[in-house]
């Protein structure tokens, strides 16, 4: 199976600069319900054992578009998934980031993410704790077909650190962009990251290839 990671499409905070953190009611900016609308195209029809979404506004409104492309698509797979929220920024939520970059805990941040606690809010090791938690339940959850998890940029790039044995100090050298997909194969048992940070293809043929059985040599079989 596979682990279908989306970050929620561009924002209204992303477009004034803004770290929303779990501020209510941020939508997605024009921008953004435009890349919904070609993020359900590039979806396409695939096997779907679940789907976990954020509790967010804009991970909502990102995932509907696709949501209501699906012919008989049976809204019970789909579960908010509190594991999967937005990073507690705590204090730090609502403010610009050129006011953040300013800051003492900026370096943390950036250099030693395994360390920063928010004022007020959560610390990052935390988070990767959560996020990792919702993985494995997908992983374990019985069906066929693959699982969507809906998420965030912090959230995402903290699972794929974990995914592929990273430390989360190597957190920031991922990057994970508005309405991308990343892909995590779970067909062996050892995750294998298949896509990353992907904003472009059409992705269907890949949701729905025969699964990768087993590691190969010289990179893979090519498909």
């Amino acid at each position: 199976m596979q682990i279908v990671l989306i970050r929620h499409a561009h924002s209204q905070a992303n477009a004034k600069a803004i770290l929303s953190g779990r501020l209510p009611n941020v939508k997605l900016s024009e921008k953004g319900i435009t890349q919904s609308l070609d993020l359900a195209q590039r979806l396409g029809v695939f096997p779907i054992r679940g789907i976990r979404v954020s509790p967010m506004d804009r991970c909502q409104e990102t995932i509907e578009p696709w949501l209501e492309s699906i012919p008989k698509f049976d809204r019970a797979l789909v579960v908010r998934d509190e594991m999967l929220n937005e990073v507690d920024y705590g204090s730090w939520s609502g403010k610009k980031l050129a006011v953040l970059s300013q800051h003492k805990l900026w370096n943390t941040v950036q250099n030693r993410p395994s360390a920063m606690y928010f004022p007020n809010g959560e610390g990052l090791a935390h988070m990767q704790q959560r996020a990792m938690q919702s993985v494995h339940e997908a992983v374990s959850q019985k069906g066929k077909g693959n699982v969507v998890l809906v998420s965030h940029g912090d959230v995402i790039k903290a699972i794929v650190c974990s995914a592929l044995g990273m430390h989360l100090d190597d957190f920031q050298r991922i990057v994970i962009d508005p309405a991308s997909v990343t892909l995590l194969d779970y067909t062996s048992g050892q995750p294998r990251l298949t896509l990353l940070n992907d904003t472009r293809s059409v992705l269907t043929p890949l949701l729905t290839s025969a699964a990768r059985s087993k590691n190969l040599l010289g990179g893979g079989a090519g498909k």
